[in-house]
């Protein structure tokens, strides 16, 4: 019951916006009533176009997660653990952090063009410098005492790393790679609006130019569906990790 009570103002948004729509308020072009968007959203899925450019979106956000996950873990715990690396490396993601990372759109785009490449590219730096940070944090709060006990058992350095360093570094990484987490939809469709010629943002773009919009809030919705199932889906994922510590 708990739990239904959490997405009650979920369902009042939807009844407000069936309201508002319906009683003319704001124009039916600009809001449509949710109960025409619902309509839409069965033949886009019944036409097999939700599936089509579904597939591709997601093949992208899962191809570059994956990459800024591999590559910003290790870049993290290796500056923190790393001094020489720190001192190069921390300049760089101290001046890209807070660039908008959707200002890399056209610079993708110009290296690898309108298909899928470009978008798992900026996907993949764009997310790569929270999990970057989040395993770095992580990794400089490890607890000193631990690693010194390590040290002065005979422990090698790549075993405090495994043993010590890294599960310190765990739930800073995993909060860093829930905010790449939302970032990759917006990225996502930032650049499929942009550039692309497949996907939900191309979508979105394609059906609001031609005012189709019934389709087009469908294909919002959808995207916004996805967001909030993956993210509550990482954070049962998160939650199940350290049922360890209760």
């Amino acid at each position: 019951m708990t739990r239904l009570l959490r997405y009650l103002p979920l369902a009042i948004l939807a009844l407000a916006w069936e309201i508002v729509s319906r009683s003319g308020l704001v124009s039916s072009s600009a809001l449509p009533p949710l109960t025409k968007v619902a309509e839409a959203w069965f033949g886009l899925a019944r036409d097999g176009d939700l599936w089509t450019h579904g597939i591709a979106s997601m093949w992208r956000v899962g191809a570059g997660l994956f990459f800024a996950i591999s590559i910003g873990a290790a870049l993290g715990i290796g500056m923190a653990w790393w001094r020489p690396a720190d001192l190069v490396l921390g300049p760089f993601v101290e001046i890209f952090y807070p660039l908008p990372k959707s200002a890399l759109i056209p610079v993708t785009a110009l290296w690898l063009g309108f298909g899928d490449g470009s978008k798992i590219l900026l996907i993949a730096l764009g997310c790569m410098l929270p999990v970057t940070i989040g395993a770095y944090n992580g990794a400089r709060s490890a607890d000193r005492t631990l690693v010194w006990s390590a040290r002065s058992m005979g422990a090698s350095r790549l075993r405090m790393l495994r043993d010590v360093v890294v599960p310190s570094a765990l739930p800073e990484l995993l909060s860093g790679i829930r905010t790449a987490l939302a970032i990759s939809f917006v990225l996502l469709i930032a650049s499929e609006l942009i550039v692309a010629r497949a996907g939900f943002g191309y979508l979105i773009g394609f059906l609001g130019a031609n005012g189709t919009y019934e389709p087009m809030f469908a294909v919002v919705l959808t995207v916004a569906f996805l967001g909030f199932v993956a993210d509550r889906l990482y954070q049962s994922f998160t939650r199940r990790l350290f049922l360890w510590r209760e």
